[in-house]
């Protein structure tokens, strides 16, 4: 995770010696950019909350939620997104444009009540996988200055619902056309670092997967703006 520590480090230093005169309660305004990093992976339309610190989008080595769950095996971000409804701590949901394809970003700009939200996560599913996808959870915004940004790379990982068998009939990418969400958790249940796919072309028999579908971590490209 090296390098995502050093991403943080270099934006934080960005923040050192700016003061921030704001009132604690006025409105704030941000924007979210994605960059899709690997060579053949499409990403989901991007789902992103802003909540208060009392909620996760997951916990790596716990279970994932059935949004998270949904999200990670079929790229519908829904369920997550419904959580604004559904879970008191999250204050706002926002999805993304539409499909992010390798090489291209997404952005989306939102103003939130910072004293309902100070907080944001962000998924979204490398569809040419069982259930991997590109997340993080309980990114802090209060100290975020105007003008500022917080840049990341974004780890792989495998929400540990389905079994990485790579066929035809669960990759539900343009690879295969596949089911996507199913409800069995047929894998070990828990949130962890994605080891990357294996391929037909690497010897795994059962996969619809090609070289060209590999991909090394990070996945993509997290920026985060303070517009106002």
């Amino acid at each position: 995770m090296k390098f995502r520590l050093i991403a943080i480090a270099a934006s934080v230093s960005l923040l050192v010696g700016c003061p921030d005169n704001d009132d604690s309660g006025a409105p704030r305004s941000y924007t979210v950019t994605v960059k899709n990093l690997t060579p053949n992976q499409p990403l989901s339309p991007l789902a992103v909350l802003a909540h208060n610190d009392q909620y996760r989008l997951f916990s790596v080595g716990e279970a994932a939620s059935d949004g998270l769950e949904i999200l990670a095996e079929s790229g519908d971000n829904s369920s997550v997104l419904a959580e604004k409804e559904t879970n008191t701590n999250v204050g706002y949901s926002f999805s993304g444009t539409g499909v992010v394809l390798p090489g291209n970003s997404d952005t989306i700009t939102f103003t939130i009540d910072p004293t309902q939200a100070s907080l944001i996560s962000v998924a979204s599913m490398l569809v040419n996988t069982n259930d991997g996808f590109v997340g993080e959870t309980q990114l802090d915004l209060t100290s975020l200055a105007v003008g500022a940004s917080l840049n990341m790379n974004m780890a792989v990982w495998d929400s540990g619902t389905e079994n990485n068998d790579e066929s035809a009939a669960s990759i539900p990418g343009p690879a295969a056309g596949g089911e996507g969400f199913n409800s069995a958790r047929d894998d070990n249940n828990r949130v962890s670092f994605h080891a990357g796919v294996i391929s037909l072309d690497d010897g795994l028999a059962t996969s619809v997967l090609n070289a060209t579908h590999r991909f090394l971590n990070p996945g993509a490209r997290l920026s985060i703006t303070r517009t106002e």
